[in-house]
């Protein structure tokens, strides 16, 4: 379970917030200097996040973060409590550190556009998945935990 795990870790956000993004910096024209002293802890803060849902998904749900190898319970335990998608809030602030980092215009436009992204993915995938499969687990914890940010 753990190799898949690490597996699903290293295909999935390794790609879209690690080797997409240093590409992307390097090829981008209108990089800038970038700005180490903010760009490092934000993408640190990201990672961690990150990190802690992925363990949450494998400890807590028995599962992993892929999409072919889903938790088995429903994740409510770490930075589950506060928000119902900090996986997502992870890899994005992981991108934004990239793109503070580089000073990167277009890693800001794959920011934005990947917030779209998930976004449009949890309201019309996610969570009528997991409403079917979780029922009233899923309905009892969707009312007392924000889509996105705590305390909106």
């Amino acid at each position: 379970m753990f190799i898949r795990a690490l597996m699903a870790f290293l295909i999935l956000p390794f790609l879209v917030a690690g080797l997409i993004p240093l590409i992307l910096s390097s090829l981008d024209p209108w990089r800038g200097h970038g700005f180490l002293l903010f760009g490092i802890p934000v993408m640190v803060l990201g990672l961690t996040v990150l990190l802690c849902c992925v363990r949450d998904f494998h400890v807590s749900g028995k599962g992993t973060l892929a999409p072919w190898d889903p938790p088995k319970h429903l994740v409510i335990v770490g930075l589950y409590r506060y928000s119902r998608n900090p996986m997502y809030i992870g890899v994005l602030t992981l991108i934004g550190g990239w793109a503070i980092l580089s000073a990167s215009p277009l890693l800001s436009c794959y920011l934005l556009l990947f917030t779209v992204i998930f976004h449009l993915r949890v309201i019309h995938f996610e969570e009528p998945c997991l409403s079917k499969k979780f029922g009233n687990e899923w309905t009892a914890y969707c009312a007392i935990t924000s889509r996105w940010l705590p305390g909106l």
